[in-house]
């Protein structure tokens, strides 16, 4: 720091901002933003949230522009009912994005979208248990009508019909039938198709706990019945399809929304990685995240998973520390809200858009 003043006489040395090198702050000028990006810059140079999603664009943008960076993104919540859909896709067909691990119940809402049904607003005019007696499943303000997850079921019972039953089951491996036959049968935009498009591999770890897991539970009892050979499923192999994809990258960076299930399985392949070496399985250097950003408003006093810090999966040896060249970015805010935001402006920055004007 500069040259400061001698004490005051309440012992207080009153330092100048400028010459200890502070960043200043600003008002937002809604008259000067003509973009997305514009805005987001601009919330970046204010407080509170809005610095939190000006300053997540700035890591989202540096690890889609490191060449040596494998990008995994993790989901949760009911997004794809959220109708955020869409901007999974941007990530996948943009580059930025190159696997997927998720919720079974957000790609199951995600391939009811895909196949070109539709949710519905809530109508309060109608309690839950005049929503069960229609057939409505309500997703907080949000409806998934119970034939659409009837469809859903339809295409499972397809793909996996035609199943070899030598073939072991996996999510991963599922969900790229599914884009495969969303590539073939189905016009509109969806994750699992982009995903297939792109050979992006995506990962439900708790595959049973979804609808297209209740679907292949019946598809089981059905193969019983017909005395078939049943599928075998075993959440190994995408474990084991996941740890060898990174082990074999340079530079790892994680994008999460929400929190849970998915993004507890993709940290932990930091403790996996240092297992390996220091039980004596594998030569490895220490793999950790370089990159991390997280949108999720769970707060860090409750314990969770979802709500930890990444300084905190720094003990851990998930996550490169700062001190080492560690870049990270939290957002505490709903993800309808900033998701949208920090990634419109990062694809802004990429020139992703450019094709449409």
């Amino acid at each position: 720091m500069g040259r400061q003043q001698k004490k005051t006489v309440t012992g207080r040395v009153l330092h100048d901002p400028v010459k200890d090198k502070l960043r200043p702050i600003f008002p937002l000028d809604l008259s000067r933003c003509r973009t997305i990006d514009d805005l987001v810059r601009a919330m970046g140079n204010t407080a509170f949230t809005g610095r939190q999603i000006g300053d997540a664009a700035d890591v989202l943008e540096a690890m889609a522009r490191d060449k040596d960076c494998f990008v995994v993104m993790t989901l949760s919540g009911a997004l794809t009912v959220g109708k955020m859909g869409l901007i999974f896709c941007d990530l996948i067909e943009s580059g930025v994005v190159n696997a997927i691990v998720s919720t079974g119940a957000l790609m199951a809402h995600g391939l009811v979208e895909a196949t070109g049904r539709s949710h519905f607003r809530y109508d309060a005019r109608m309690n839950d248990k005049m929503l069960f007696e229609a057939g409505y499943n309500r997703v907080y303000d949000s409806l998934e009508p119970e034939v659409n997850l009837d469809h859903v079921e339809e295409v499972m019972q397809r793909l996996l019909n035609e199943w070899d039953a030598n073939d072991v089951v996996c999510s991963w491996k599922i969900h790229r039938r599914i884009g495969e036959f969303l590539q073939k049968h189905a016009p509109g935009r969806g994750i699992l198709k982009s995903a297939f498009q792109h050979d992006v591999p995506v990962f439900v770890p708790a595959f049973s706990d979804s609808e297209l897991g209740i679907d292949f539970a019946l598809h089981k009892i059905a193969r019983q019945k017909e005395n078939r050979p049943v599928l075998r499923f075993d959440p190994f192999e995408d474990f084991e399809k996941f740890a060898n994809t990174m082990l074999a990258t340079k530079r790892m960076g994680i994008f999460t929304v929400g929190g849970g299930v998915p993004r507890n399985w993709s940290q932990q392949f930091g403790v996996y990685a240092e297992l390996l070496a220091r039980r004596g399985y594998k030569k490895l250097p220490l793999k950790r995240y370089n990159y991390g950003l997280r949108i999720c408003p769970e707060p860090v006093s409750w314990g969770g998973l979802s709500g930890s810090t990444y300084t905190e999966a720094v003990s851990w040896g998930k996550f490169v520390p700062p001190e080492e060249g560690g870049r990270f970015a939290e957002v505490f805010d709903d993800a309808t809200v900033a998701l949208p935001l920090i990634v419109g402006a990062v694809l802004e920055r990429l020139g992703h858009f450019k094709h449409d004007k």
